[in-house]
């Protein structure tokens, strides 16, 4: 009856009241709307992180909805272009919490024990593959349905319980939540099922969508069933065959959402089928089956035939009639489509190959201790086993037969470990934040339960005896102590873990633990204290024992004695703590007193006792301890001399001692007192045993990640290199150490064991490589080479010869047969020189017959003969992923030890291949590897299973399958895993990363194979090569026939003094070729060749092509012969580059090849990833062009914060008021309209709107990096802008469209690599078009409406510049080294394809290159080159008919409109030219002159002009410099102003004037400008040539009239000048210093100057006469950073003087001054000296030192970067110490503080300014920097504050004061 009240259905959100919000809560935008469609009241929830916007049922995570219905059903909508999730959590019956989750932010399936998630995929029919990602725009209506007893018992063998919660996250639409143990068929009404009486259960009119009348449901809606009938099973539970301690992940399942069709998909002729690829099935499925799910009112397929067809292997040609949505679900695959009317195919339904045994691994030992701490082992309650961590796995060994046994399922290292008493329950923790912990039934190894900790990082876990109790302690995010107890009273029935009491506390806590006498008593030991605790009534409360004397010691860890007395006897309780100091404190816990004080002492001889007194604190040196463990009888003490000690309870003598090679971190005393485990800081693990007095090693580990190693056959032995610097040889039968090599001052990074000799080879970072004798462990012989870090090495199976690999490219061989290894060969630059270790970059063939690595690129790969280094093969990997924005590079390489022929690679674009090193065809590919490439490649003798290494996991491929092999996956590593390998004997794998983990293989071996393998590629199978080309570059040759589908693109490498033309008798005589053929697919797309014609086939002179891998093509055939060419073979659909011979006019054969227009270049279409897709080909290195036109990023040295603490919406204290500055290193970053008024500009990675009548600005914020240019919308309603990649090139560049009358972004694109050098617009706005830089050479093409990428065009050579033709939008114009090439747009539908035509320019005109264009009246086209001269085009014919010369230097800018032309160009002049008899020109032809182009106006501006804007008129217009101006040009009066301007270096100091009226700001540039504060505009500026200023000060108030006002400015010669801002006029120039000044400032009655410089040295001088007063060396030797002078009364601080001023320097120190300037009076008043920071932000560059006189206290000081950490220091003059400290982030690099609001500016170098409010201590965090925030200035009145990033300068106002 408990369950009756949910039958037949329960409506959630009904019975819950969402909308009361009392039992359910929000998060985030959750809001009620009236949907359209369903014409009802939805909810919406949106927002830009799901996370943060959700809607959850029940309210709190400690209740549960306990809804037991079988279906879960969810009505709801994606929203467009939006991400969502769905979290479920639901329990078994066993009382497990599985968390369910779907959502389209997943890109693949991924599981645990109690995990599950499923990525929610968005499919069109028309595509054959998934394409996850935002919901389209046509997404409908969803009925979700969730079989949960299903989804539990076929992913993870469980019964399903009940549903716990339900979380709805961002962005979706939800109408409804419904549960029910019916299954409901929604496309049904109850009225039709009663007309029809048809044996289903229709929705519930709750339930039911409205269809219009007449219309088909799924018409409208979708519908999803999840897991379906195909995926179930019986209700028995399986019994699941894996051992507990396997963790496999067999199948791959999605929910595939169907998206709208196209009018292409309906008119198409070919029946379109969509039917998914079987994958490795779940373990719950016996047999693979396909089975549609139509509605019952169509026709039907029965689930017998599929089961027919799947069994048999059917032609994949069956078809089968289907006319409803329906969803399938398949190998775990789900895919939810609607067919119209046409044929489902059941696509190799047949084909399908089962994977057994599953699993095929399982995990049999791990070799490895620790990992996040080495302090935690515990004993089992009888004391025959030891429990420990290694990194993420729980290990339990047992110490007599050394069997293991493991706890899987963390995915991060493990923090914290607990038993308890009764060994039925172990608590683990991980130590990535927010830490999770896990609660075990130890016996069985299972999960109870796994639950979020309240802390960031949990450090301590302690069981109550009974083990219902488990404490924790941890730090939160804000790194405070926190203090949990939860209760585990009711995890072994299947509750939860609830939360007893959180305490947060500011002491520190190194131990905690529960008193074994008393479960709700504790105690705790930290630094300086030890407190007892106590549990009551759900409260947590604690008191301080009083320490005395001993308050100042850092206490380790403690312990309750174990006397049995003690649970009854209170006064026989006792606790011991122990301290760094070698203390040991009795404590009484009744009184919370110390009963007594030992010290232990070093003693003189090391075998005597050591002696123990009670001593003060103070008095000599103690050991220091780290650990105690107490027994009944003995106190076990572990301390960093490396000793564990035995000592009696009164500590009278050391019973037994045992030594360690490191610090013993924690020591362990077994339950019957016999034994004490121990571990060290270095990975050791074992226990002493008493009664026999041995110590026994249970463990060793490295201490770092490990690199590579190598196993020798005969002895089972295994060799590992580590970036602990050690070498180590194991023993793989006991997982015991039998060797341990040390090297401190070189890191040992590859290894390999000879294949039969008792020696190994070790390669260093040195370069060295070294031979060890295993005999009597030493050296046999050194080899030094190489000149880098050594890479990889490789041992020839037959023990002929070592290789050696280096990261500066060279390659060694070495004969290794003799004892003495000797060096044969030294080959340069043959292998990838930017390469790190990695062990699987070299590899030899299995007949010891070829060596293969990756070289000389990371593109490349090299087959070579072993013996002589002969070259055989150079294979291209760049092109196999065609696909990828990024050019695929090698990173693994296996051969086939069946078939040594045969070699596999691994490709970062996901892929594994084996390639024939024969002819470099690909005999077979593994594209399902995605989406992480593999690292390390292994493939068995047999070969039936491939291991690869994926990230953190390990996969098994069953290779012998022919065509979709089975995959297993295997997790268990906390780091990424460097290699794998099989055994000798093939019976076992290795993987090694974090630790070293041993996998039994359960297959058996198979010595018949009955599956045939893929056959083997002949010569024969290559095409015959006729025409190649006798060119000293890589070319490329054109094809002889038509059966070159099998290549893809080819290199010729011609050897000096041989015929590159016998290539082909090359081939066949069997010589090593010198080809380097391209890797293709055994049944591939056919890849066009791109051909140049012979040199001698059309005479000379004809330009050779730029580049391999460029304008390739995907038609089906190869490249179609151009008229003219002789010897090319014909193809129906050609994909060439057309370009026009150099130095014609387009007369001749040649003309008449290359320009003939018609040869599509068929793009990569966005969303449609196929075959038929042209990535970015292999590039050769591009330099950078000598154009300015070229943008180049600022080279910075800061490096953003990654997270940043944003304040809230609304309660901000600043807000972006202006900024002062344009960016004249961006390139047409300035757009004007004037019919709108709309202005833009960029300035760092800031876009600026600013109103050019009222100077209000808007700023746009978003971009990472520096904006490199603009683009404006024709309809002037979107601005696209786009910033530089990431430093380290880790990120693409962005693109982002403004909504320009909203003001916000609109969308984020990202496809280019390093910079965007373009943007343009077409005419009608509907396409646009992004143009990469030199280094990027990608033309990508956008639709405007979706902003989808419709193509990508990998260019031949850097493209200078590009426009629309206004007359045709589908025509693209691009200028670059000599030539224009026009785009033809041609659209089919969603694909799109290109006709290019190259013009080269004229020989008479003599440019090299064209850098500018621009259209002018129909049909010209204006181009500018880098020589100065204009090329007038005739688009209609392709040719030049004028060109004049504009300038001596590089035109950059045209422009033009009517009869008039703009250019700028590099020599500053921008030029008016009237070109209104250019069109009759046009008739002449070629010989045009240029006598009719007149010259109107010029202007000089104060840089190169790099952008520019014009009205129609050309009258009026704004240009841009790379001085940082934009000027405002008017050619009627011949006049420019300037209307933006700033500093063209970095600015140094901003200072203000007392009234407010101005503030003056230096630079690099050697610049003083005085501005508006008003306005910010420029009004006085003063330059110096040749000199930087470096600082500035303006007179104190004490001078407020107006001739009183004086600026004193610091330049970097040493000297001072004195400007007078009412005279406009420098009044004096001293030069009292030697050295660059570095700080100057003003007494306080502004008579006085003071000034520091570079070398330390403070001189003090008069205004009026500018004599030096006095010199101050106390801080000579370190650079004066701060100098700073306030006013204080005569007798204050006990000093005399009028004056109070600091200075402080780069060393750490501060001077303090107490002066009177009139009277000639100085006194130091204090002197600080600080340590030097313990870890700088960047190797030697110390952050500056800083500090400042508080406002509102002038006895306080401020200072930043002074000692030892990140912090504030607030330092108090009349006390003489630190009174506050407040953590920061970062180090500081700039200071100031406001006078009455009490707050804070902190600069930092990651480009953040921080906020500290120094009354309520809070913080605020803002970006827009877009370098380190080198400068903050509060105004006087704090109204404003400025910040200076290099030459920015951003005016935020201070609000909320």
């Amino acid at each position: 009856m408990a369950r009756a009240w949910q039958h037949p259905f329960l409506n959630v959100f009904k019975h819950f009241r969402v909308d009361e919000w009392k039992r359910s809560s929000k998060e985030g935008d959750v809001a009620v709307v009236t949907d359209k469609v369903l014409k009802t009241s939805v909810y919406r929830i949106r927002g830009s992180v799901s996370a943060s916007n959700y809607l959850q049922l029940p309210r709190t995570s400690s209740q549960s909805l306990g809804l037991t219905g079988r279906y879960l059903y969810v009505l709801f909508r994606p929203l467009p272009a939006k991400h969502f999730a769905i979290h479920l959590d639901v329990s078994t019956e066993d009382g497990q919490v599985i968390r369910v989750s779907f959502s389209n932010l997943f890109k693949e399936f991924k599981s645990s024990a109690t995990w599950l998630q499923f990525p929610f995929v968005f499919q069109a029919r028309t595509s054959d593959k998934e394409v996850a990602g935002v919901a389209p725009p046509g997404a409908r209506w969803t009925c979700l349905q969730l079989d949960l007893r299903d989804l539990l018992l076929v992913y993870l063998s469980r019964r399903y319980g009940h549903l716990k919660s339900i979380r709805l996250c961002a962005s979706l639409l939800v109408r409804n939540l419904f549960t029910s143990d019916l299954c409901f068929d929604p496309g049904i009404t109850i009225t039709e099922a009663r007309r029809a009486k048809l044996s289903v259960t229709p929705v519930p009119r709750e339930m039911a969508f409205p269809v219009p009348k007449g219309d088909s449901w799924h018409d409208h809606y979708v519908h999803i069933r999840f897991p379906s009938v195909s995926l179930k099973t019986s209700g028995e539970l399986r019994e699941d065959r894996s051992p507990p301690e396997a963790v496999f992940l067999g199948c791959a399942p999605q929910l595939l959402y169907p998206v709208a069709f196209s009018k292409l998909e309906k008119d198409s002729v070919a029946p379109v089928a969509q039917t998914p690829t079987l994958t490795a099935p779940c373990q719950a499925l016996s047999v693979p089956r396909l089975l549609p799910e139509v509605s019952l009112s169509h026709q039907r397929l029965e689930e017998s035939s599929v089961r027919d067809l799947c069994a048999n292997g059917q032609d994949t040609s069956t078809w089968v009639q289907a006319t409803d949505a329906h969803t399938v679900v398949c190998g775990g695959r789900m895919f939810a489509r609607k067919s119209a009317e046409v044929p489902v195919a059941l696509q190799n339904a047949g084909s399908y190959r089962h994977f057994l045994p599953d699993p095929v691994l399982r995990l049999k030992g791990v070799i490895g201790f620790g990992g996040h701490s080495t302090k935690w082992a515990l004993w089992t309650k009888d004391g025959a086993a030891v429990v420990y961590p290694c990194h993420a796995v729980i290990v339990v060994l047992s110490v007599d037969t050394g069997e293991q046994r493991f706890f899987l399922g963390h995915t991060d290292k493990v923090s914290a470990l607990a038993l308890d008493r009764s060994n039925s329950l172990l608590a683990s923790a991980q130590a990535q934040p927010p830490s999770m912990l896990r609660i075990w039934d130890f016996q069985t190894g299972g999960c109870l339960s796994l639950f979020r900790s309240p802390m960031q990082t949990v450090c301590s876990l302690s069981f109550s005896g009974s083990g219902t109790l488990l404490c924790g302690v941890g730090k939160d995010r804000h790194s405070r102590t926190v203090v949990v107890v939860w209760s585990t009273e009711q995890v072994d029935a299947g509750g939860e873990v609830g939360v007893v009491a959180k305490v947060h506390t500011d002491f520190d806590i190194q131990t905690f633990q529960i008193a074994c006498f008393d479960e709700t008593r504790m105690a705790s030991c930290g630094r300086g204290s030890v407190r007892l605790w106590r549990l009551r009534g759900g409260t947590l409360r604690s008191c301080p024992v009083d320490l005395g004397e001993h308050c100042v010691l850092e206490l380790t860890d403690l312990a309750f004695a174990q006397n049995p007395d003690s649970c009854q006897v209170p006064s026989s309780r006792t606790l011991y703590v122990c301290s760094r100091r070698g203390h040991i404190l009795e404590i009484d816990p009744q009184r919370m007193a110390v009963r007594c004080t030992r010290r232990l002492l070093p003693s003189r001889t090391c075998a005597g006792p050591l002696p123990q007194k009670q001593t003060p604190p103070g008095v000599g040196s103690g050991i220091a301890i780290s650990g105690l463990s107490v027994s009944s009888t003995a106190c076990a003490v572990g301390s960093e001399d490396g000793y564990l000690r035995l000592w009696p309870l009164d500590f009278s003598s050391v019973l037994l001692e045992a030594e360690h090679d490191g610090p013993v971190s924690a020591v362990c005393v077994s339950p019957d007192g016999l034994r004490v485990l121990s571990t060290t800081s270095l990975g050791h693990l074992g226990f002493l045993d008493i009664p026999s007095r041995e110590y026994t090693v249970l463990a060793r580990s490295h201490m770092a990640s490990i690199l590579a190693f190598s196993m020798e056959r005969s002895r089972g032995q295994l060799a590992t290199v580590s970036l602990d610097h050690t070498v180590r040889i194991w023993d793989l039968a006991t997982l015991r150490q039998l060797y341990d090599f040390t090297s401190p001052e070189e890191a040992p990074c590859a290894v390999a064991f000879h294949p039969t000799g008792s020696t190994f080879f070790c390669g260093f970072s040195s370069g060295a490589v070294r031979s060890f004798s295993l005999e009597n462990a030493g050296v046999l012989v050194e080899h030094t080479r190489h000149r880098g870090a050594i890479t990889s090495l490789v041992v020839s199976p037959d023990g002929s010869f070592l290789f050696s690999s280096c990261s500066r490219g060279s390659l060694v061989q070495y004969d290794c047969a003799v004892s003495q290894c000797r060096v044969l060969r030294v080959a340069a630059n043959v292998v990838c020189q930017d390469a790190r270790p990695n062990p699987n970059t070299l590899a030899v063939s299995g007949d010891s017959r070829l060596l293969a690595f990756v070289g000389p690129t990371k593109c490349m790969v090299t087959v070579m003969e072993s013996a002589s280094l002969g070259e055989l093969l150079q294979v291209d990997v760049s092109t196999l992923d065609l696909t990828g924005s990024h050019l695929g590079t090698a990173v693994a390489l296996c051969f086939d030890p069946a078939a040594p022929d045969h070699l596999l690679v691994s490709t970062s674009s996901s892929k594994v291949v084996a390639l024939d090193t024969a002819s470099g065809r690909i005999v077979r590919e593994l594209s399902s590897v995605r989406p992480v490439a593999c690292s390390s490649l292994a493939l068995s003798e047999s070969p039936r299973f491939l291991l690869t290494a994926t990230g953190r996991a390990i996969k098994v491929w069953d290779y012998s399958a022919p065509t979709d092999p089975g995959c297993q996956v295997y997790i268990g590593h906390s780091e990424p895993v460097q290699a794998v390998a099989f055994t000798p004997d093939q019976q076992r794998v290795l993987s090694v990363g974090d630790a070293v983990f041993l996998w039994d293989v359960l297959a058996a071996p198979e010595s018949d194979r009955s599956e045939p393998r893929p056959p083997p590629v002949h010569e024969a199978d290559w095409a015959v090569w006729r025409h190649v080309c006798r060119l000293p570059r890589p070319v490329y040759p054109s094809p002889h026939t038509s059966r070159l589908p099998a290549l893809s693109t080819l290199w010729l490498l011609p050897s000096p003094g041989r015929d590159v033309g016998n290539l082909e008798d090359t081939v066949a005589s069997g010589l090593p070729r010198k080809q380097v053929p391209v890797p293709s697919h055994a049944a591939p797309p056919l890849l066009g060749i791109c051909a140049r014609p012979p040199k001698d086939s059309a005479g000379e002179g004809q330009r050779p092509w730029a580049g391999p891998g460029t304008f390739t093509s995907d038609e089906e055939g190869c490249c179609e012969e151009s008229p003219g060419t002789q010897g090319l073979a014909q193809a129906p659909h050609p994909s060439v580059l057309v370009e026009r011979e150099l130095g014609g006019a387009g007369d001749g054969a040649q003309g008449t090849a290359w320009g003939s227009r018609g040869f599509p270049v068929s793009p990569r279409h966005h969303g449609q990833p196929s075959a038929h897709s042209v990535g970015k080909g292999k590039a050769w290195p591009t330099a950078r062009p000598d154009s300015y036109r070229h943008f180049t990023a600022r080279y910075k040295t800061s490096t953003p914060a990654k997270t940043v603490f944003f304040p809230p919406t609304g309660g901000e204290q600043l807000r972006l008021k202006a900024v002062v500055g344009y960016n004249g290193n961006g390139r047409a970053n300035m757009v004007w309209r004037p019919d709108t008024g709309f202005f833009a500009y960029t300035c760092g990675r800031l876009v600026v709107v600013e109103d050019l009548h009222s100077g209000a600005q808007q700023h746009w914020l978003g971009h990472p990096e520096e904006i490199s240019t603009l683009a404006l919308s024709h309809d002037a309603q979107a601005l696209a802008s786009a910033s530089c990649c990431g430093g380290g090139g880790a990120s693409r560049c962005q693109i982002r469209i403004w909504d320009i009358p909203k003001g916000s972004c609109r969308r984020l694109l990202s496809h280019h690599d390093s910079a965007v050098q373009a943007l343009a617009f077409s005419p009608d706005d509907q396409l646009l078009v992004t143009l990469g830089d030199y280094s990027d050479r990608t033309l990508a093409l956008w639709n405007t409406v979706t902003y989808d990428l419709l193509s990508s065009i990998r260019l031949p050579e850097p493209v200078h510049g590009m426009a629309f033709s206004p007359w045709d939008p589908g025509e693209l114009t691009c200028v670059g080294t000599g030539a224009v090439a026009f785009w033809l747009l041609q659209q089919h539908g969603a694909d799109a394809s290109f006709q290019v035509h190259r013009h080269p320019v004229p020989e008479e005109v003599g440019v090299a290159e064209l850098t500018s264009l621009c259209y002018g009246a129909a049909p010209l086209l204006y181009c500018g080159s880098c020589s100065g001269q204009v090329c007038v085009w005739d688009t209609s014919t392709g040719r030049c008919f004028l060109a004049w010369e504009a300038d001596d230097g590089e035109i950059g800018v045209l422009l033009c409109s009517g009869s008039r032309l703009v250019s700028g160009s590099n020599t500053r002049r921008l030029r008016l030219w009237a070109v209104g008899a250019v069109p009759e020109l046009r008739r002449k032809g070629s010989g045009a002159r240029s006598r009719s182009v007149l010259l109107e106006r010029e202007l000089t501006l104060d840089g190169a002009v790099v952008s520019a804007s014009f009205d129609s008129s050309m009258d009026i217009g704004v240009a841009g410099s790379t001085a940082g101006t934009l000027w405002y040009i008017s050619w009627a009066e011949g006049t420019s102003t300037r209307l933006v301007s700033g500093h063209r270096g970095k600015v140094n100091e901003v200072v203000f004037s007392p009234s407010e009226s101005h503030c003056a700001t230096c630079g690099e540039d050697g610049s003083v400008r005085v501005w508006s504060l008003a306005s910010m505009e420029l009004v006085i500026q003063f330059q110096v040539l040749n000199q930087s200023c470096l600082c500035l000060a303006w007179s104190p108030p004490s001078c407020s009239r107006p001739e009183q006002q004086k600026v004193v400015a610091g330049y970097s010669d040493g000297t001072l000048r004195v400007f007078s801002i009412s005279q406009t006029a420098m009044e004096l120039r001293m030069h009292p210093h030697g050295a660059a000044l570095t700080a100057v400032a003003f007494s306080t009655d502004g008579q006085t100057i003071l000034s520091g410089d570079k070398d330390g040295l403070v001189v003090v001088s008069r205004r009026c006469t500018g004599a030096s007063l006095r010199v101050l060396s106390d801080h000579q030797g370190a650079p004066i950073s701060a100098i700073q002078s306030t006013s204080k009364e005569y007798g204050e601080l006990g000093v005399k003087g009028t004056d109070l001023w600091l200075a402080a320097s780069g060393d750490q120190r501060v001077s303090v001054w107490a002066s009177d300037w009139t009277k000639d009076h100085c006194e130091l008043l204090d002197w600080l000296s600080f340590p030097a920071p313990v870890t700088l932000e960047a190797p030697g560059i110390p952050p500056p030192s800083l500090a400042a006189f508080c406002p509102w206290d002038r006895a306080l000081l401020v200072c930043v970067g002074l000692g030892a950490h990140k912090e504030v220091l607030f330092y108090s003059l009349r006390h003489k110490q630190v009174v506050v400290k407040t953590p920061l982030p970062f180090f500081a690099v700039s200071l100031s503080l406001s006078v009455g609001t009490r707050l804070m500016a902190i600069g930092f170098a990651e480009c953040m300014l921080r906020l500290l409010d120094c009354v309520s201590g809070t913080t605020q965090d803002f970006a827009g920097h877009d370098d380190a925030v080198h400068l903050c200035r509060f105004t006087p009145s704090a109204q404003l504050l400025f910040t200076a990033a290099h030459h920015e300068i951003l005016v935020w106002e201070v609000t909320g004061h």
